[in-house]
């Protein structure tokens, strides 16, 4: 999945690139051969319409460097450019890891957040219901019971908002391991 991530392909992009240049670096050791035509004149300009002066010629030129020194030196240095891009790629996949573990690690202490503030919320209910059930024998008094009330609505809030990071939590470990990428 952390393929999909668009530094991770950016990063795979410029490793391909890198070793094609090997290749194009390794070629220039082998001779170039080309199919060539040359037209001229060996005249004067007024000589020019008669075809003893104009000259032309097709054929193959080979050419080859024979000091082969500076295209071994163009092949090792896009084999360093290789490896530099191989270590850029090894960077971008450890960040991407790190950036899914970090997400996936908040992720789970929200979702066991979630689980201890709904024990809370739903223990603060059963107070608030045992204390209306006191204040309407006259047990307790009304602000016993409002504040019972009070601390089961805070209770409420808190599962919704941790509820709320929790899918701002979900969105992060999506995008961490390359969600939503064309």
């Amino acid at each position: 999945m952390l393929r999909r991530r668009p530094d991770v392909r950016a990063a795979e992009r410029r490793l391909a690139a890198a070793t094609a240049r090997i290749g194009v670096a390794t070629a220039a050791l082998y001779p170039d051969i080309k199919f060539v035509a040359t037209v001229g004149s060996t005249g004067a300009g007024a000589d020019f319409p008669s075809g003893l002066t104009n000259r032309f010629g097709v054929g193959p030129t080979i050419s080859w460097n024979l000091d082969q020194r500076p295209i071994r030196a163009r092949i090792a240095e896009a084999e360093a450019d290789t490896r530099a891009s191989l270590a850029a790629l090894d960077g971008v996949v450890l960040t991407a890891l790190r950036e899914t573990e970090s997400s996936l690690n908040t992720y789970a202490a929200s979702l066991a957040r979630l689980e201890r503030l709904e024990a809370s919320r739903d223990e603060e209910s059963r107070v608030a219901a045992q204390t209306e059930e006191l204040w309407r024998g006259g047990k307790v008094g009304g602000l016993t019971a409002l504040d019972a009330e009070r601390t089961w609505i805070a209770a409420e809030a808190a599962v919704a908002a941790e509820q709320h990071e929790i899918n701002a939590d979900q969105m992060t470990v999506f995008l961490a391991l390359g969600g939503g990428w064309q």
